[in-house]
């Protein structure tokens, strides 16, 4: 089964980070709305990719939210501080096997099950520049709304409240009840540079201290709204990641595709790394301490083909020798060199195979760190130009309203710009199974000793098939000069020796790659050398050839006594 690209990134638009939600809607939408907060048009109508937008409201929101403009100016209205945070932002990739109509499809079941029935307002819209990388910004609202449709709070004030020796948080809902059992607000307090707490009943018996301010002692962040913590806590995100899983596999499954994807990681998943040559001292302190390492197996591997090539020789000149020697000796030097040929199309087989591999993940790997490379430079270039206008900016003079609010713009085109830039960027991090730049350099270098072991096996490759080549003329050449009435006694003598040479072979290629042996291959290779030393007869219909070559000679009717006597 093919398991396609997973991506799903998740982010949160915060004015603390130096963006509007208002701006990112108009990015993803190709559209031109204008933000009453800051007053900043933002057009995006001549961005191109944009292919389809909807706005998905939860069963409370207002009818009117349909409009982007209503629906995110609402957002922008009542979030009051500077550093609010304004929405989520769900980018996710599509599956390229299915069309435009179905992945309408898969983002309207994934927003019905994941985000409106849980009260979310979403405003969807899928991007497709050039057929390769179709995906969706999904932004989401993260301020709840009651029944009647109007907002509620995100978190509520919470007092950190004293009675005796213990302290309690309550909300001023709460704190009306606790004050009756005996719970009282903590104020600030100072006697000289000493500052302490204390509520007004402790404060009566030191009055040397002086109350600072009105405002009681409370948490930091106050408490969240139930339905906030919800969508905010990892076991949401963990959802979101599952739904999109199941949405899309079922759509890929009712379109009878074989591709699906899979939320997990590729550890979570048991995916190996590749082998390279170099093992470096971690692969073996991990095969000292007994376990196995890859790169240690491959490199057992590359030993036993150098091992093999000089055992091919020497069975070569054995072979020569058993020419001028007895059956047994033949048939013993035939069978042991064929062995090795067997031997050697294993290697070959099994080097092949991972030459294969190898190449499939280089020629997936590399036109993705050479887009990495080219994203994080822009990244690079947009972020200097970003903080050259904010640079500008604060010179500028604070009555030079126009040139301010066109800096405005542009700075804040540019950090949509940025965003984008980032969410791709992540999208590589996600094909490649890594997080950060450091993951993706480590990535770099092992893309370098992978390309140095395709070119090691490629040389073992060409060395390996000469000698089988070699050997295969050797054996060939042995057969033709052993005298006819002595081929089916060297091939009676062969079958006797079959079983336990191979179990030979079979026992020295287990050694060799150890979990990594396939007797399926092995069977193949067999095959393929009883195809080249051209013994398509199996030795079976030999014996029974020979077999009724006997019979046929007990058969034969023997000559009567008196016909003898007549003959003398």
């Amino acid at each position: 089964m093919h398991i396609a690209i997973y991506h799903l990134e998740a982010k949160i638009i915060s004015r603390g980070t130096g963006r509007s939600v208002v701006a990112a809607a108009a990015y993803a939408s190709c559209s031109r709305l204008y933000n009453d907060y800051d007053g900043i048009t933002h057009d995006y109508t001549r961005k191109r990719g944009c292919r389809y937008s909807e706005i998905f409201l939860s069963d409370t929101a207002p009818a009117q939210w349909k409009d982007r403009q209503t629906l995110w100016e609402a957002v922008e209205t009542v979030e009051k501080a500077k550093n609010s945070r304004l929405a989520r932002e769900l980018i996710v990739a599509l599956p390229i096997e299915l069309e435009l109509s179905d992945w309408k499809q898969i983002l309207r079941q994934f927003i019905k099950e994941q985000c409106t029935s849980k009260g979310m307002c979403a405003d969807v819209s899928i991007h497709d520049t050039d057929g390769h990388n179709p995906h969706a910004h999904i932004l989401l609202t993260v301020r709840p709304l009651d029944q009647a449709g109007h907002w509620q709070a995100k978190t509520q004030k919470e007092y950190l409240c004293r009675r005796g020796s213990e302290e309690q948080a309550f909300t001023a809902e709460e704190f009306l009840t606790a004050k009756q059992n005996g719970w009282e607000k903590q104020y600030p307090y100072q006697a000289g540079k000493k500052k302490v707490y204390l509520t007004p009943s402790e404060a009566q018996n030191h009055p040397d201290y002086i109350r600072t301010s009105k405002s009681p002692k409370s948490t930091r962040y106050g408490r969240q709204n139930p339905i906030s913590e919800v969508w905010n806590s990892e076991e949401q995100l963990l959802c979101w990641r599952k739904g999109w899983e199941n949405a899309v596999n079922l759509s890929l499954q009712q379109h009878q595709l074989s591709a699906r994807i899979d939320c997990r990681s590729n550890a979570d998943r048991g995916m190996e790394e590749q082998p390279t040559i170099h093992e470096g001292y971690h692969a073996r302190n991990l095969e000292a301490i007994g376990i196995p390492s890859a790169r240690c197996a491959l490199n057992r591997q590359i030993k036993e083909d150098n091992r093999l090539l000089k055992e091919l020789k020497v069975q070569v000149q054995k072979l020569t020798k058993a020419l001028k020697e007895s059956i047994p000796a033949i048939a013993s030097a035939l069978e042991s060199l064929r062995n090795r040929l067997v031997t050697l199309q294993y290697h070959v087989l099994h080097d092949t195979s991972q030459q294969r591999a190898i190449s499939e993940i280089l020629d997936k790997a590399i036109p993705l760190v050479k887009e990495y490379k080219s994203v994080q430079k822009k990244i690079t270039g947009k972020i200097s130009e970003k903080k050259a206008l904010q640079t500008e900016k604060k010179i500028c003079s604070p009555l030079k309203f126009l040139q301010i609010r066109q800096f405005n713009q542009k700075i804040a085109a540019l950090t949509e710009e940025i965003e984008e830039l980032k969410s791709r960027k992540a999208y590589l991090f996600s094909c490649l199974n890594c997080h950060n730049d450091s993951d993706m350099k480590a990535i770099q270098q092992k893309i370098e000793k992978m390309q140095d072991t395709q070119k090691h096996l490629k040389d073992q490759l060409v060395s390996l098939n000469e000698q089988k080549e070699t050997g295969t003329l050797n054996f060939l050449e042995t057969k033709e000069k052993i005298s006819p009435e002595d081929v089916d006694a060297v091939l009676e003598e062969r079958e006797k020796l079959r079983p336990e040479k191979m179990q030979e072979v079979r026992e020295r290629l287990e050694g060799t790659f150890q979990s990594a042996f396939r007797n399926d291959m092995l069977q193949k290779a067999e095959k393929i050398i009883n195809s080249e030393l051209q013994e398509t007869e199996s030795l079976h219909s030999v014996l029974y050839r020979l077999h009724q070559k006997e019979t046929a000679l007990k058969r034969q009717p023997r000559t009567p006594k008196h016909y003898k006597d007549q003959e003398r």
